[in-house]
């Protein structure tokens, strides 16, 4: 245990290390988020309504690759961290290389399902005929830089598991200035309109890879070397196993997502608003409400690292420290953000440009019903990042498909049928409180485990 000790994770204060690691989580996980929101505002304002629901409609492309970057990034780096903190450095270095690997190969075959069956895609994806040409466009040239988004999302994880927060959020912060700078060159002064913002978001992302690239290849903690990144199905299935609770509770989002768009489009046609407000309208709130989770995801992230080597280590009280800690600052997030959904929608709809007056309606009512419960959302994700944290998997994915799969799937389908377009608004908060519920449930469970009281002369 000697080298526990010598090991920061196992000595600093629990608090000072949850912000060393949380806040270039939260700033990396944010810059994530901005990468789509940048080019909603700037085609919400220069394209129009069609351009912000187009940009909904190609949006589970992005989400099945930050599935995967949270799959092999977060199950790598907990492979690694737990390793470490058992005292495995050897087999450590394993989990780093072929999780980079295995994200890059990913990557390269997302591109080419999206390239060939582009169309049927976003068709299924609920994209109307009037948005369909702008989804196109988008996608078309976003798809060729799902490589470089793995490289860039998933490596951050790796690099903040060799203890260089600051480098991960560096990495994603160059790649979103430069989208940000090239979206107001090639939108606003070139008029490229959606292409122009795709090019600007892979323009971004190839920096930030070249950035992760370099570092991994200058790893600290453990030295890497070919043999690392050679593909080994061990290293995959056990990273997968450990990020599979994030990584599927991406999924299921993406899968809400396909379904929601393609009930809003349903129910749309049938009411006031139309076919395309109302998945431009979510688009919308889906990237302000990333701003929110980005937050709440980023500490559950700075976390993980805490709570992987004490548990490794067997410091079940700094494990225990590490996540309420964190919940108490995402509870704080999560009710800031309660107040102004609340009592800021329309000025926080404007940013994305202006819209019709049912554009505007929708967007309010949305905001104030679908988010009526988001300062319970913070429970969910948190809960279910630390059960991987600390190598208990099935809880964790158990936990991730609660509020997405279990309750709001279920709900967005039955609900619309008996109150129409006002039912996927309602379909959410009551998702989010039942999830809230469940996943309360098995924390304190967990945490009452008698380890977990122990002082730490009699670990």
């Amino acid at each position: 245990m000697e080298d526990n000790k010598k090991n920061m994770l196992g000595t600093e204060p629990v608090g000072k290390l949850l912000t060393k690691f949380a806040i270039p989580s939260i700033v990396a996980m944010m810059v994530s988020a901005l990468y789509n929101m940048v080019d909603q505002i700037f085609i919400g304002n220069y394209v129009g309504e069609l351009g912000n629901a187009a940009t909904n409609v190609a949006f589970p492309f992005s989400t099945l690759c930050i599935a995967t970057c949270l799959l092999f990034g977060i199950g790598g780096a907990a492979s690694f961290n737990l390793n470490m903190g058992a005292g495995r450095k050897e087999e450590a270095g394993f989990y780093i290389g072929n999780s980079i690997t295995c994200m890059f190969i990913v990557g390269v075959i997302l591109t080419l399902i999206a390239q060939v069956f582009m169309v049927p895609l976003l068709n299924f994806f609920g994209a109307p005929a009037a948005v369909l040409p702008y989804a196109v466009a988008y996608t078309r040239i976003t798809s060729l830089g799902f490589p470089l988004l793995m490289i860039s999302g998933g490596g951050g994880h790796l690099i903040r598991a060799d203890g260089k927060p600051t480098v991960a959020m560096t990495c994603n912060l160059v790649g979103a200035i430069s989208n940000t700078i090239l979206d107001a060159l090639f939108v606003v002064v070139f008029k490229w309109g959606m292409e122009g913002a795709a090019i600007a978001t892979v323009i971004g992302q190839a920096l930030a890879a070249l950035l992760v690239i370099w570092h991994i290849a200058h790893f600290r903690t453990v030295k890497l070397s070919f043999d690392h990144f050679i593909p080994r199905f061990k290293y995959w299935g056990h990273a997968a196993n450990l990020g599979m609770s994030q990584g599927f509770n991406q999924i299921a989002m993406m899968v809400v997502q396909i379904v929601l768009n393609n009930s809003l489009k349903y129910y749309g046609a049938r009411s006031i608003y139309g076919e395309s407000i109302p998945i431009a309208v979510v688009g919308v709130v889906m990237k302000v409400t990333m701003i929110v989770f980005s937050i709440c995801i980023g500490l559950s992230q700075g976390m993980q690292p805490i709570a992987s080597f004490n548990y490794g280590a067997q410091n079940y009280r700094r494990t225990k420290e590490a996540y309420l800690k964190a919940l108490l600052y995402g509870t704080v997030v999560s009710c800031i953000a309660f107040v102004l959904f609340r009592v800021f929608p329309r000025q926080i709809i404007s940013i994305f440009g202006k819209g019709s007056e049912e554009y505007v309606l929708f967007a309010v009512r949305y905001f104030k019903i679908y988010l009526m419960f988001i300062f319970l959302n913070n429970v969910q994700p948190l809960s279910s990042n630390f059960f991987s944290s600390i190598g208990k998997p099935k809880t964790g994915l158990f936990l991730s498909l609660t509020r997405q799969i279990l309750f709001l799937l279920p709900l967005i389908i039955i609900f619309p049928r008996i109150w129409g377009i006002d039912g996927i608004m309602y379909a959410g908060p009551i998702a989010d409180l039942m999830a809230f519920v469940v996943s309360t449930v098995l924390i304190i469970r967990e945490l009452s485990r008698p380890e977990y009281s122990k002082k730490p002369s009699e670990e």
